[in-house]
């Protein structure tokens, strides 16, 4: 049995990872102590919308069947995998991570680990998407990274 993605379904996939994303952030700016860590998450929220609003118009582009580079039972089954242990995997998930917060350098660590498992998630979208849709895989990859950086530089300043 096949478990192949097309396009839209990779899209739909990623703008479902977006929105909780986006909904974890604004829930950790709301539990901050300082200003900095919550303006930071709530940047972080502002982005999520952003590439929601990329992923839209790449589904409206998208092809319905899967494409060449999802037709691997493994390969998709890890995907699968991949999307299923995600940090932002429900809505429950996210509240639980959420009230677990103690602190700002906690939630930052929770933030952390949430932009290493985005890149390694994109990171595979990008193997199976082609052409203009592999470039905006990439620049959002590269915000990723970024965001991972700029919680990392936080952390550090106010441990």
């Amino acid at each position: 049995m096949s478990l192949a993605f097309s396009p839209a379904e990779l899209y739909n996939i990623a703008i479902a990872v977006e929105r909780r994303g986006a909904a974890f952030y604004d829930t950790l700016a709301r539990s901050c102590q300082t200003t900095e860590v919550q303006k930071a998450f709530l940047a972080l929220a502002a982005v999520e919308h952003q590439h929601i609003q990329t992923f839209q118009k790449l589904l409206a582009a998208a092809p319905k069947t899967p494409s060449d580079g999802a037709d691997s039972e493994e390969y998709a089954g890890y995907f699968k995998a991949l999307v299923d242990s995600s940090v932002f995997n429900d809505d429950l998930a996210t509240s639980e991570l959420v009230t677990q917060v103690d602190s700002d350098v906690q939630a930052l660590e929770v933030g952390i680990g949430a932009e290493k498992d985005s890149i390694l998630f994109y990171e595979q979208l990008r193997d199976i998407v082609a052409g203009d849709a592999s470039d905006d895989v990439n620049r959002i990859i590269s915000e990723e990274k970024a965001h991972l950086r700029t919680l990392v530089e936080i952390k550090n300043r106010i441990k």
